[in-house]
């Protein structure tokens, strides 16, 4: 009788599976990558106008899993078209660059590298599959961005504060930096929903920074780097529509083929020619308005720390 019901629940248990929706929910650790004509793309099959970039850019959710699995998919995919890949990051600045290269030529560990590099928080969950990729294969690495601490103060101060920083300081920053009126300033504007005008400007001017530091990071490299790709992440925000850094990129070298690779959780939503990352949304960071507003001190209160000359 037991050996009987036993193999009535068998039966009745595989018939259920046999019988369930073949269809999944996606998760975090999804994506898939789109044209922008909207054609699915698999990784193993990119398009020559990827193969065939100087530079792409892929923005990003920070800490969006899906979103950092999928840079290190399409960088070993980029490292089999062509071997002079090389990677450039937002989330390492240029006066750390050398700190990046002893990691990568093993003369520092991991956490030399995270401690003296200024390593973001997230960085051992969702940068280090990249780092190690790009060591693993000798891939170069570009610590491309500006450092936080003079952007932080170029925000208070405004573009002014270029002329306090020292010969040294000031080579960790690009030589131009254009705040005059474009269509980047006024997407970065109109995000902007307090705060004094002469302020927001001051803001604008410390964002800006940080994209003809990284353009201006990667071009270099390209000049002395004949035949080679970069691969570029940093936040969406940043290069989204072609905005931001590609337009820098451009203003430098205008014969430069960019690619721009953004994060949509929506296939209609609108971003131009750029390449489309499908995934899913962030969760609500705030519900509550009260959260928000006591989050916003919070950090301004931290900003309020930082020493300005």
């Amino acid at each position: 009788m037991r050996t009987l019901i036993a193999t009535s629940l068998i039966t009745l248990i595989l018939t259920a599976c046999s019988t369930t929706s073949g269809k999944t929910s996606p998760t975090f650790f999804d994506y898939q990558l789109y044209s922008p004509s909207a054609q699915s793309i698999q990784l193993n099959n990119l398009p020559q106008e990827l193969k065939n970039a100087d530079v792409i850019l892929i923005g990003e959710w920070h800490t969006h899993t899906g979103i950092h699995r999928f840079q290190t998919d399409l960088l070993r995919e980029l490292i089999n078209s062509n071997p002079k890949v090389a990677l450039s990051m937002e989330q390492f600045s240029r006066d750390k660059q050398s700190v990046v290269n002893e990691y990568l030529a093993g003369t520092i560990g991991e956490q030399m590298l995270m401690k003296n590099g200024n390593a973001w928080p997230n960085y051992e969950s969702d940068y280090r599959p990249l780092v190690e990729l790009a060591k693993s294969q000798n891939l170069d690495i570009i610590a491309s961005n500006a450092p936080k601490p003079i952007v932080r103060c170029i925000g208070r101060q405004g573009v002014d504060y270029l002329d306090k920083l020292t010969p040294k300081e000031r080579t960790f920053l690009a030589s131009s930096i254009d705040t005059s009126k474009s269509p980047y300033k006024e997407k970065f504007m109109a995000s902007m929903h307090h705060g004094k005008p002469e302020q927001t400007e001051k803001q604008f001017a410390a964002q800006v920074t940080w994209d003809e530091t990284m353009a201006e990071s990667i071009v270099n490299y390209l000049g002395e780097n004949q035949n080679a790709q970069v691969m570029h992440i940093a936040g969406k925000f940043h290069i989204e529509q072609g905005l931001g850094t590609k337009a820098a990129i451009m203003k430098r070298n205008p014969a430069l083929k960019v690619v721009v690779i953004t994060p949509v959780s929506d296939l209609e939503t609108d971003i131009g020619d750029d390449y489309r990352l499908e995934v899913l949304e962030p969760p609500v960071r705030y519900v509550q308005m009260e959260n928000r507003m006591a989050a916003y001190k919070n950090l301004k209160g931290r900003n309020d720390d930082l020493t300005c000359r």
